[in-house]
């Protein structure tokens, strides 16, 4: 009974339906504490994520620019200090952060939604785990569709200028101007460049992100079952929200499983996002943008910036869902 109320537990610390709130205030907790959620983690992971775009999108005809991350550091902070060598049109990714961890939820939601509805499952039992690794596929399909704009932008204002047309000293370019060039040049369609690798990355990525988590809650509820002694203590530690440093060993494992394993996929939307808008050069697909990676780098450029990504991944996740959480049980709408 106290095995069965631990795996409960661990698929119901997250966004679990309470009984008598209806599915529409349950989304609007979703879209409103995810945004919360993911602007937090955006402020711990920016920097981080300037050098690896950096890293990610130096030219393959050029001597590399950056030995390193630490390099990368280094010139970025010498050139432009800390604010704007490392926080550089932060303004459009705090945009972003709140659309994606809110729609990260609310579609996993609507996910969870589908899954029961298929007839497998019955709502007053728990989904086990493959089906909540396809409810986080589910909804990364659908949340890839509003980040790839929100990237774009992003990373064409965190890659410095390396050209300037009237002889001055390079200009990073502003939000605006970014979407005013790429909207003159390319019209709407040209806001989902690198479509594709967004999708790859959004689904295969958040089928491991939520994934991960659930799974290593339940690993954390059967552990401490085993460490209570007697039958009250199991029953209590079911229905009890994990210590806190377990949360963020299961956020951290989140967000390091879900960048690690579709990095690539990532890179080739960078080096895609951040070419020239309105050049001669005609843009380049997923696949001819990563077949040319792979013959001037191979396997080590598929992967260039995945260790700093990884690292700053573990905090940043373990806050957005201590924060989700702790805002869901808290404030209840």
């Amino acid at each position: 009974m106290a095995a069965k109320e631990a795996q409960v537990g661990a698929t119901m610390t997250t966004h679990t339906t309470a009984q008598g709130k209806s599915a529409a205030m349950e989304a609007i907790e979703d879209v409103i504490y995810g945004s919360v959620a993911g602007i937090a983690g955006k402020y711990i992971e920016y920097p981080f994520d300037t050098v690896k775009v950096r890293l990610q999108s130096q030219p393959d005809h050029l001597p590399l620019r950056y030995t390193g991350p630490l390099d990368c550091f280094r010139q970025s902070i010498k050139a432009d200090g800390v604010v704007q060598g490392l926080y550089r049109g932060i303004s459009a990714p705090l945009v972003g952060a709140a659309a994606e961890t809110s729609s990260l939820f609310f579609f996993e939601r609507i996910g969870r939604e589908v899954v029961y509805a298929s007839g497998h499952y019955s709502r007053d039992r728990v989904l086990p785990l493959s089906a909540l690794w396809f409810t986080g596929a589910f909804s990364g399909t659908f949340t890839s569709f509003v980040l790839t704009p929100i990237e774009l932008v992003k990373c064409k204002v965190q890659v410095p200028t390396t050209t300037s047309t009237d002889g001055m000293a390079p200009k990073a370019p502003s939000v605006m101007s970014v979407i005013r060039d790429v909207y003159k040049h390319e019209g709407i369609r040209g806001f989902w460049h690198g479509q594709m690798g967004t999708f790859l990355r959004e689904a295969g990525g958040c089928a491991a992100w939520f994934g991960s988590k659930e799974t290593t809650t339940k690993m954390f509820y059967l552990l401490n079952e085993r460490s209570a002694i007697t039958q009250k203590e199991k029953d209590a530690l079911a229905t009890e929200a994990l210590p806190l440093w377990q949360q963020a060993v299961a956020g951290a494992s989140a967000g390091m499983s879900y960048n690690f394993l579709f990095f690539p996929a990532d890179t080739i939307k960078s080096r895609m996002q951040t070419s020239p808008v309105g050049g001669t050069t005609q843009n380049r697909s997923f696949w001819q943008e990563g077949k040319a990676l792979w013959g001037q780098h191979g396997l080590r450029g598929l992967y260039r910036g995945c260790g700093i990504t990884v690292l700053r991944s573990a905090p940043s996740s373990a806050f957005i869902f201590i924060i989700f959480d702790d805002l869901k049980q808290r404030f209840p709408l």
